[in-house]
C-alpha cells in the first residue's frame, strides 16, 4: 500500500509508539523494531511492505491485521474490521471480491489526506517550515508539548476511564518525515495538538486504542462475536500485542483460523441437480400418463393378467415415490482438520478434544476368525488421536476363551504395533491389511530406518498371526470339561447361555505402556452375565451393556461402534468425526456422525452387489440434505447423551411478527383465534415435551465428577432417574454429565463392583433400556430402530464422507451367504412394520421431518416389495405360454407414453449416477440384485416376520460368516444350498422356457406371429439378465466354459432344434409328390 503518507500507531500493551516513516534511510526493517505489532486475530507477526512500511489493514482505526488474516476476511469472512465494522477497502495486489467495483481504484490515503505526489525521496511540499499541507506541527512543536510527568495520552486529551499504564498514542505524521519509537506523553497546555479523523465526518473518539468507549465497546463486540459464531472458550493467547488484561480473557473469541467453522455443506452443483429434478418432475407426469392407458385399455381377453400388471406396476410407482424425494436435496460435506487442532490442540497445552469410547461387538469367533477382530482392535489402538481420550471395548456375547485368549495376544503385540504406525504414520494400520496391500510402501518415506523395522515389524506380525493360529486350532476340540485358565480356574464362560459377567483390563493401567515407555489407550474385555430365562436382546443388548460399562470406566461424551470385521482404514478417521460434534455451530444438534461401509475382498465386478454403493453414495448423500443418514449398524460416532434418549436442544426461532406489523382492523379479526389456537399448539408441545424430558440433575449430588451437571429441574427425583437408568447411582450419575466425566474418590474396588452390576442379566428390568435408551429392542436390525427414535426426538446426523474411507470390512461374497445376510435385514425390516414404532404411524409431533419419514417408510416396507415382484416377473412366462399379452394392441400414442416413461427411468439413473460419483457397473448390479434379493429373501424375511409377530414363533439369528485368506476370492464360487434359491431358480427357468415356446411357436405360426413376440420376448429377457449374476452363482466356477457361453449354448441348441423340426429336410417344400394309382377316389 503505497499512501503517499505515513501510518502512526500505537501498541496495544506497552508504553511504546510505533512511528512508520516512508523516507528511505528511515524504513523500519523488521517487525521487531514496530515494538511487536502482532496481528489480533491468529497472533503473528505484521509483516513489512516493500515500501517499508507496515501492512494496514483498516484505514479508520488501524487495527492491526496481519496480511493473510486480511485476505482471508474478504474472501471468507464478513469483509469488516472487527474493531470499528468498517468495510476493508481493498489494497494494491489483492484479489477483488464483490463490491470492489463500487471503489476507487487507488489507495484511499492517497485521497484522504489530499496529498499531491511524493518526489523520488518521500517529501512531502510543506507551506512553510513550521507545518505541513495539512497544517500538523512539526517535530519542534511537538516536542514541546512533550511533557514526561503526564502519562501517555489518547489523541491529545487523557482518558480517567483507563489507566496510565494502558494508554496508547497516535502520533500524526512530521513534516520532516522523522521516525520514533519511544514512550511519549502530551503536556495539559490549552494549545496542545488537536486530533484530526482520517474521515472528517467522523468523531475519532468512537473509535481507536484507549479511547474512552473502547472498553464498553470491546465487550459489546465480544457480546455479539459470541453469540454469532457460537463459539466454545478458548484460553486467551500469550501474544505480546494484546490490549491489556481485558483482552486475555479467555472467553475473548479470536477471529482466527480456528474460530472457524470446523465442516462445511457442499450442495450438488445446479447443473447436475436441477436437470436431475426436472427428470424427476417429468417422470412423475408419465407415470400419470402411463397409468391413464393402462387403467382405461384393459385386455378383455386376459383380464387376470392386465389386472396383476397394473396391481403390480402401481406398486412399483409408489415404492419409487417413496424412494425418489428423500434424494430431492444431496449435499456433500467437507471437513477441516486443520482448524480441528487449532481450536482444540493449543502448542504447549493438553488437548482439548472430547473423549471417545470405541465399541467392538463379536460373538462366535469360529464365524468371526479372532485375527479379524484383532486387526479391527489394533487398528483403533493405533488411532491419530490423543491415547489418553481412547477407550476400546471388546464386546464377546459368545463368552469365548479363544477371543479372551486372542485379544490378550493382541494387547502384546500392539505394544510393538502401535508406536511402528505413528512413528511412520502409516495407513492403514491394520497390519493384515496394510501388509497385504499392492502398493510401494516406501512412498512418502523418508526415515532412513523404515525398511528395516518394517521389515522386523512384518516377522513379528507373521508370528503373531502363527500364535493366534495356534489358538483357533486348538479352540476347534473343547474338553469335556469345558476350558481352564493358567493358573487352573474353569473359565467362568465355558457355559454360553449361563455365565456370569466378566471384565478384564489389558491395556491403559499403570505399568503396561509400549516398548518406547509412551502411553497407551485403554483396551478392556467385556462379556456380560447371561442366565437362562432372560431375554438379552441379542446385538442391541451387548451395545447396551458396554455403555452402562464405559460409563462407569470412561464415560466418554462420544461412541464408536464397529463390527469385529471393521477396522479403521483411516487413522483420523474420530478427527474427521469431532469436526461435526464438536463445531460449536452445527455440533449440539447431531446426535451421531455415520460413515459410509467400504469392503475388502470383493470381487472386481461386485457380482451381488456387496459394496452397496448406491446406497450409500447417493441415497445417503439425499438424506444428509433433509435431517441426516439412517444408521446402518457399524461405523458411526453417537453422542452419548443422545442414546440415553434425551431431546435434541431446542431451536431459538427467529421472532415472528406482531400485532404491532399489522392493521388494528385485521388484529381484532383474528388476533384471538390466532392467541387461542397458538396457545393450543404450545400446550401440545409442552405435553410432548413432558413425556420424554430431559433428566439433568440429582439432588443427592453434587460434586466429585469431571464435567458439566446441567441444570435441575425441581420435578425430577431419585426414583424417576433409577426407573429409568436403572440401580446403579454411579452410573446415573455419570448420565447427568452431558460433556462427559468420570467419579472422583470411589475406590476402584466399588467401581468394579459397579461395572460388573451394570452389566448382570437382570438389570435393564423394569427400566426403560431398549424402550427410550440406548439401542432400541424389537427387531433384529436395532441399528434402524435406534436411528429412527433419534430423529423422532429432533437430532438431526450427519454424513461424512473423507477422501480416504474411513473404515473398511469384510463382504460375504458368495450367493448363500448373501442371501442370508439380506434375510436378516429385511426380517428385522419387518419386524419394525408390524410394531409400534413403524414410522407410518410412530413419532408424529416430535422432530421426524417429513422426507425423513418417508424414507424410513421406504426402509420397512421394502420387504412387502417381493410379492408383486415376483408376481411381475412369472408374467413373461405366462404369456409366452398362452399367446397372451398383458397390454392390447398399442397405438401411436401408447407407443410415445412407453418409450418416454422408459426413457425417463434410463435418464433419471443416469443423471443419478452423474451427481453421485457411481460407476454404471454398480448401478447396475444394484439394479439386478434388487430383484434377486426381492424374489429370495425379501420374500421369506415377510413370513418369517409374520410368523415371529403374530404366530409367536421366532426365528434364529444367523452370523454371517467372515472368511480368512484361503485363496483370492476363494468363497465367491463356493455353492451352498439353501431354501432361499428356490423362488428365484423357478423364475429363471420357467422365463427361459417361456423364451424357447414362444420362439417355437412363432417359427411354427409364421411371420404375422413375430411382431406380436417381441413384447413379450422383451419382457422376458429383462428377467432373465436380472437374474443372470443368480445363473451365475448357481453355476459355480467353470474353469474350462465360461458360463454365459454355456447358457446362450443351451438356448442356441433349444431353438435350433426346433427349426430343424420345422424345416423338415425330408419333405419336399410343395409338400409330398403324389403319383396317379389308377384308382378313382371319387368313386363309392
Amino acid at each position: 500500500m503505497n499512501t503517499g503518507g505515513r501510518l502512526v500507531a500505537g501498541s496495544h500493551n506497552r508504553n511504546e509508539l510505533v512511528l512508520i516513516n516512508a523516507e528511505e534511510n528511515g524504513k523500519i526493517k523488521s517487525v521487531q523494531e514496530l515494538s511487536g505489532q502482532i496481528c489480533q486475530i491468529c497472533g503473528d507477526e505484521i509483516e513489512i511492505m516493500d515500501q517499508g512500511e507496515i501492512f494496514v489493514a483498516c484505514n479508520e482505526c488501524a487495527f492491526p491485521i496481519c496480511r493473510p488474516c486480511y485476505e482471508y476476511e474478504r474472501l471468507e469472512g464478513n469483509q469488516a474490521c472487527p474493531q470499528c465494522k468498517t468495510r476493508f477497502k481493498r489494497i494494491r495486489g489483492s484479489p477483488r471480491v464483490e463490491g470492489d467495483e463500487e471503489e476507487v481504484q487507488t489507495d484511499d490515503l492517497d485521497k484522504e489526506f489530499g496529498y499531491k505526489d511524493s518526489d523520488a525521496s518521500g517529501q512531502q511540499p510543506t507551506s512553510d517550515s513550521n507545518s505541513n499541507t495539512c497544517g500538523i506541527p512539526t517535530n519542534s512543536e511537538q516536542d514541546a508539548h512533550l511533557n514526561p510527568k503526564i502519562p501517555l495520552l489518547t489523541y491529545g486529551e487523557e482518558d480517567p476511564d483507563i489507566s496510565s499504564d494502558r494508554h496508547a498514542l497516535i502520533v500524526p505524521p512530521y513534516s520532516n518525515n522523522g521516525s520514533r519509537v519511544h514512550p511519549m506523553s502530551y503536556t495539559d497546555q490549552p494549545n496542545s495538538l488537536k486530533p484530526k479523523s482520517m474521515v472528517q465526518g467522523k468523531d475519532i473518539a468512537v473509535y481507536g486504542y484507549g479511547s474512552v468507549a473502547w472498553k464498553y465497546r470491546m465487550e459489546e463486540w465480544k457480546r455479539r462475536q459470541n453469540e454469532k459464531f457460537q463459539v466454545v472458550n478458548l484460553e486467551g493467547s500469550n501474544h505480546s500485542g494484546n490490549f491489556g488484561d481485558e483482552l486475555d480473557d479467555p472467553d475473548f473469541p479470536m477471529m482466527d483460523e480456528g474460530r472457524q467453522p470446523l465442516s462445511r455443506k457442499i450442495p450438488i452443483p445446479s447443473s447436475k441437480i436441477n436437470p436431475y429434478r426436472i427428470i424427476i418432475i417429468l417422470r412423475l407426469v408419465i407415470l400419470g400418463l402411463f397409468f391413464h392407458y393402462r387403467i382405461l385399455h384393459p385386455v378383455n381377453d386376459a383380464f387376470g393378467l392386465w389386472l396383476t400388471s397394473v396391481i403390480c406396476e402401481i406398486w412399483f410407482a409408489v415404492s419409487w415415490i417413496m424412494d425418489q424425494f428423500p434424494k430431492w436435496c444431496p449435499i456433500v460435506r467437507e471437513t477441516y482438520l486443520d482448524r480441528l487442532s487449532l481450536r482444540y490442540e493449543k502448542e504447549g497445552k493438553p488437548s482439548e478434544l472430547s473423549s471417545v469410547d470405541v465399541f467392538v461387538s463379536t460373538v462366535d469367533p469360529l464365524k468371526e476368525p479372532p485375527l479379524i477382530t484383532a486387526n479391527t482392535v489394533l487398528s483403533i489402538l493405533a488411532v491419530d488421536y490423543p491415547v489418553d481420550k481412547v477407550a476400546c471395548y471388546v464386546s464377546d456375547d459368545g463368552a469365548a476363551m479363544l477371543t479372551f485368549e486372542a485379544l490378550s495376544e493382541t494387547s502384546e503385540f500392539a505394544r510393538r504395533w502401535v508406536p511402528f504406525c505413528k512413528k511412520y504414520s502409516i495407513e492403514p494400520r491394520a497390519p493384515e491389511w496394510y501388509f497385504n496391500q499392492k502398493m510401494d510402501y516406501l512412498k512418502n518415506k523418508v526415515h532412513p530406518a523404515f525398511v528395516k523395522e518394517r521389515r522386523e515389524m512384518k516377522r513379528e506380525y507373521e508370528e503373531f498371526k502363527v500364535r493366534i493360529n495356534s489358538l483357533v486350532a486348538t479352540a476347534q476340540k473343547v474338553p469335556e470339561d469345558g476350558w481352564t485358565m493358567q493358573d487352573g480356574t474353569p473359565w467362568p464362560g465355558n457355559n454360553v447361555r449361563d455365565h456370569p459377567g466378566m471384565i478384564q483390563v489389558f491395556l491403559g493401567h499403570d505399568g503396561v505402556r509400549d516398548i518406547e515407555g509412551n502411553e497407551l489407550p485403554r483396551l478392556l474385555y467385556v462379556s456380560r452375565e447371561k442366565r437362562p430365562g432372560f431375554d438379552h436382546h441379542k446385538k442391541a443388548g451387548a451395545m447396551n451393556s458396554l455403555i452402562r460399562v464405559s460409563s462407569i470406566i470412561s464415560n466418554a461424551p462420544y461412541l464408536l461402534n464397529v463390527d469385529c470385521d471393521h477396522y479403521i482404514n483411516n487413522s483420523k478417521a474420530l478427527r474427521e468425526a469431532m469436526c461435526f460434534m464438536m463445531d460449536p455451530q452445527l455440533g449440539k444438534k447431531v446426535c451421531y456422525v455415520q460413515f459410509p461401509q467400504r469392503f475388502d475382498g470383493i470381487d472386481r465386478h461386485d457380482r451381488y452387489s456387496n459394496r452397496n454403493v448406491v446406497f450409500f453414495d447417493i441415497n445417503m448423500k439425499g438424506l444428509d440434505g433433509i435431517q441426516g443418514p439412517i444408521y446402518v449398524g457399524t461405523g458411526c460416532v453417537f453422542r452419548r447423551y443422545a442414546l440415553y434418549g434425551y431431546d435434541a436442544p431446542a431451536k431459538k426461532k427467529s421472532p415472528s411478527k406482531t400485532c404491532n406489523c399489522w392493521p388494528r382492523w385485521c388484529c381484532l379479526c383474528c388476533g384471538s383465534r390466532k392467541k387461542k389456537n397458538g396457545s393450543t399448539k404450545e400446550r401440545k408441545k409442552v405435553k410432548h415435551r413432558d413425556s420424554s424430558r430431559q433428566i439433568h440433575a440429582l439432588e443427592n449430588i453434587e460434586n466429585g465428577f469431571q464435567g458439566t451437571i446441567v441444570d435441575k429441574p425441581s420435578n425430577l427425583t431419585q426414583m424417576k432417574l433409577e426407573k429409568r437408568f436403572g440401580q446403579s447411582p454411579v452410573f446415573v450419575a455419570s448420565t447427568l454429565l452431558e460433556n462427559g466425566g468420570v467419579p472422583l474418590g470411589i475406590s476402584p474396588a466399588s467401581l468394579l463392583n459397579e461395572a460388573i452390576q451394570v452389566i448382570s442379566c437382570g438389570y435393564e428390568d423394569k427400566t426403560e433400556w431398549g424402550k427410550e435408551v440406548g439401542w432400541i429392542y424389537g427387531s433384529v436390525t436395532e441399528d434402524i430402530l435406534t436411528g429412527f427414535k433419534m430423529h423422532c426426538h429432533g437430532w438431526r446426523s450427519v454424513y461424512c464422507i473423507p477422501n480416504r474411507p474411513a473404515f473398511k470390512g469384510s463382504a460375504p461374497i458368495n450367493l448363500s451367504d448373501r442371501l442370508h445376510q439380506v434375510l436378516r435385514w429385511a426380517l428385522g425390516s419387518v419386524e419394525i412394520l408390524l410394531s409400534k414404532h413403524c414410522p407410518i404411524w410412530y413419532g408424529y409431533g416430535g422432530g421426524l421431518k417429513w422426507l425423513e419419514r418417508f424414507s424410513y417408510i421406504n426402509s420397512v416396507v421394502y420387504p412387502l416389495t417381493s410379492i408383486p415382484l415376483i408376481a411381475y416377473c412369472t408374467l413373461p412366462a405366462i404369456c409366452l405360454l398362452t399367446g397372451k399379452f398383458i397390454v392390447p394392441e398399442i397405438s401411436n400414442y401408447a407407443s410415445i407414453v412407453f418409450m418416454a416413461l422408459f426413457i425417463s427411468i434410463a435418464a433419471t439413473g443416469i443423471l443419478e449416477m452423474q451427481w453421485g460419483g457411481v460407476g454404471i457397473d454398480d448401478w447396475w448390479r444394484n439394479e439386478q440384485f434388487w430383484v434377486i434379493g426381492g424374489a429370495s429373501s425379501h420374500l421369506f424375511a415377510l413370513f418369517q416376520g409374520l410368523l415371529k409377530v403374530l404366530g409367536g414363533v421366532d426365528t434364529n439369528f444367523t452370523v454371517t460368516s467372515k472368511a480368512a485368506d484361503d485363496g483370492e476370492f476363494s468363497e465367491l464360487y463356493i455353492f451352498k444350498w439353501t431354501s432361499l434359491l428356490i423362488p428365484p431358480t423357478t423364475l429363471l427357468i420357467i422365463n427361459i422356457v417361456g423364451v424357447v415356446v414362444g420362439i417355437s411357436d412363432a417359427i411354427n405360426n409364421g411371420y404375422d406371429s413375430w411382431g406380436p413376440l417381441f413384447g413379450r420376448l422383451f419382457f422376458a429377457l429383462w428377467v432373465i439378465l436380472h437374474l443372470y449374476p443368480f445363473l451365475k452363482g448357481l453355476l459355480g466356477k467353470q474353469d474350462r466354459m465360461p458360463t454365459i457361453v454355456l447358457v446362450w449354448s443351451i438356448l442356441l441348441a433349444s431353438i435350433l432344434t426346433l427349426m430343424w423340426v420345422r424345416v423338415n429336410p425330408f419333405v419336399s417344400r410343395d409338400g409330398p409328390v403324389l403319383e396317379i394309382c389308377g384308382l378313382n377316389c371319387d368313386d363309392t
